[in-house]
Order: C-alpha cells, then structure tokens, then sequence
C-alpha cells in the first residue's frame, strides 16, 4: 500500500517515494527529525481527510490547520500524541459539520492516527549473512 526508501547521503538522510517525492532528515538547522515527520504524518493525514470531507457536505473552511505534539514515556517511547485544530469557520452552522467530521476522521478514517493507536507491528528484516571466504 505504501512505501518508502530512506537512506544516508553526504547531507544526511533522504526518503523518496515511487512518485519522486522527497525529504532531507536529519537533526541540523531547516531538517525534520523522524519523530517529526510521524507527528507531521499525523497532522497531515487528518486534515487532508478532514478537509474535503467537510467541503462535500457544503462547509468549505476558511481557514484550517493543526498544532501536533508528543509527550514521551521514555527517552525512545511516545505516551501520547495530540492533534490541536486551528479552524477558521464559514459560519457557526458549520462548527457542528467540522467537528463530526474531525471526530469520524480520527475514530475511523487517518490510517496514521489509528495505525497509532492500535499500536500496528513494525517488522525487522535484516538482509542474510554474506558466505564466509
């Protein structure tokens, strides 16, 4: 369904998808730390679901946006992690539209999110030992 390939430049690191996205990690100046792009893939996945979804329903928002953060449990291991809209509303009729849509979004719909809180497996796969001359 989805895939990446990530590896280590002279820069630093890059992830590139099969439709020739790309992204420079790393922890120096204008990069993205890994955990940053999960909250990123967090954040992304929920208001570009949440957007058209409320449009089809007639409420087209003025504004919208999402604050993503993390609470650690341990120095490699998240507690917690939270989605704040920023939402600049069309009308007050359309308060009730956007937050049953950011609700079903988050309890069913952004893949990132449940995938989360399901706690999904994240699988090893080493490649095999080279032969012994």
């Amino acid at each position: 369904m989805g895939s990446v390939h990530v590896e280590r430049t002279e820069d630093g690191f890059v992830a590139r998808n099969d439709r020739g996205g790309e992204i420079v990690m790393g922890t120096g100046d204008g990069l993205f730390s890994p955990l940053e792009l999960l909250l990123a893939a967090v954040g992304g996945c929920n208001i570009m679901t949440v957007e058209p979804l409320t449009a089809q329903r007639g409420h087209r928002l003025v504004g919208l946006a999402v604050d993503v953060t993390a609470e650690k449990a341990a120095p490699t291991l998240l507690r917690s992690v939270t989605v704040t809209y920023d939402v600049e509303l069309p009308s007050e009729e359309s308060r009730e539209v956007f937050e049953a849509v950011a609700e079903r979004v988050h309890e069913r719909h952004c893949t990132v999110s449940r995938s989360l809180a399901a706690g999904t497996e994240v699988r090893l796969e080493l490649p095999p030992s080279a032969p012994q001359a």
